[in-house]
This record gives C-alpha cells, structure tokens and sequence, in this order.
C-alpha cells in the first residue's frame, strides 16, 4: 500500500472530504482516487459488456479515470448521497462522452440503430401498445431472426444512446438517464421538478416495458447485475439479453423524445 493509504486509511470519509473541500490538499484527493480507483474498474467493465472488441477495456478505464477526478472535484459532502453512486455516474459519463466523441460506431450502424427506434416508436404511438419482434420484423420487411441478428449489432449504440438525449430545451440544461436513478440530489434545484417529471415518465415507461424486457432493466440498472448475469438469471443467452436490453432502451427513447417535444410545444 502506498503512503498515502497508510496515512489516511483510518481517517472518519466524512472528515476527509471537509478538508478537502475547505483546503483542497492534493494528499487527501490522492487518497480518495486510490480508494475508489477499483469503481472505475467497475464500472468500464459494465460498459465493455456488448461493445465491439474493438473497443478496448484499458481505453474505458482511462475515460472513466477522469470522471472519477470529476466527481472528487465536485461532490458535495453536505447533501444526502453516497459518494459511490455519484461517481458512478460521473464515471459512466465520462466513457460514454469519449466514446461519442471518438465516434467509434459506424455510420451505417448509427442508421440501421435510429431506424428500429423510429419503427418501433411509430407502430407503439399508431398502435397504442408495445410491439414484439414480429410486428417490427414486419414493419421493416426482414424475418424475426434477421431483426435478431440486426438487434444484436446496435446493441453497443443503446448503451451510448442512454445519455444522449434528455435535454430539457435549455443551453447546459441535460439530465442523463442514470442521473434520474442514482442520485436526484445533485440535480439543479431550478429544474429539479422537470427532472423529477422525467423520472417519473421513465418508471412509467418501464413498468409498461415487456415482462422480460423490464427486468432487464430493473436488473442492469437497479441490481447492477451485468447482462451475463442477467442472462444466468433470466435462463436464457447473453446475446438475447443484449437484444432485449436494446429494444428496451429504444422504446423508453422514444417515450422520453416525445415527451421532450411535447414539452417544446
């Protein structure tokens, strides 16, 4: 262990962040990367899941290492959250702001991604109930195993798209998807009461998902399980689990777009 560790490691949390924040000291930011230097870990591995190889697990860590400096830089000891589920969130934003910014998934891809979501989105609206892999197969002209096998090749571009798009009209005003779950404390007092309505839409939107697709989403995000994992659970494969996580996703994108452009009419 080095130094630091040995010097700070019986320190009460709570009183290394007051100091930190009244004086800034480098030793005590040094110790707290260190402690949760693993989360990061973590948290890339989460998100390596369903990406293509070419996507590299020691890249993720490294974007998610400035989010975690982010989150020391940021957190407010005084409010009522664990700091661990704030740097999750900052950590999980940090890979997926580099990873959009390197634009890592093909054009083609990044279509064929907005045209399931707008076919699902627009029989769901026209019909009035949520649609399975045959009415979608068949609103695109392919068999259900080629919407399967399409499914599976986006599957990395519904990870990205969970903090793409909830923007509430205003410059700088944005909420991520994992914001609204882990830690409404550290939103913007000014705009928490829409951000609550987003949250509120989004469990709705989830409690009307299909019954495997909601406990994909209960399970990754609320249990934090990985797909594997959900997959053991769930008895069936992890790429299956990769497709419903992906329709899943979809349909709440397109639940939550059309409420953000109700709310610019």
């Amino acid at each position: 262990m080095s130094r630091i560790w040995e010097k700070y490691k019986d320190r009460e949390e709570r009183e290394l962040w007051q100091e930190y924040r009244k004086k800034g000291t480098r030793e005590v930011r040094d110790f707290l990367v260190e402690k949760y230097s693993p989360l990061v870990k973590y948290v890339a591995g989460k998100v390596a899941i369903g990406m293509p190889q070419n996507v590299e697990f020691d890249d993720l860590v490294s974007y998610g290492s400035f989010g975690l400096l982010d989150a020391i830089e940021k957190f407010d000891p005084e409010r009522e959250i664990k700091f661990k589920t704030y740097a999750m969130t900052r950590i999980r934003g940090a890979i997926f702001d580099e990873l959009r910014s390197i634009d890592w998934i093909p054009r083609s891809i990044r279509q064929k991604a907005k045209q399931v979501e707008e076919t699902i989105a627009m029989l769901e609206n026209k019909l009035g109930h949520t649609v399975d892999d045959e009415d979608i197969a068949r609103e695109m002209g392919l068999s259900v195993e080629d919407l399967q096998s399409l499914l599976t090749k986006i599957s990395g571009t519904s990870m990205i798209s969970l903090n793409d798009i909830w923007y509430l009209g205003d410059d700088n005003d944005e909420v991520s998807f994992m914001e609204t779950l882990e830690s409404p404390a550290n939103l913007n007092p000014d705009t928490l009461i829409e951000k609550e309505e987003i949250k509120t839409v989004i469990v709705e939107a989830i409690k009307h998902l299909p019954d495997k697709e909601k406990k994909v989403i209960v399970l990754y995000y609320y249990e934090d399980l990985t797909l594997k994992e959900i997959g053991e659970v769930l008895e069936v494969t992890e790429s299956r689990i990769s497709q419903l996580h992906t329709k899943a996703i979809m349909r709440l994108r397109g639940k939550l777009m059309r409420m953000k452009n109700a709310l610019k009419k």
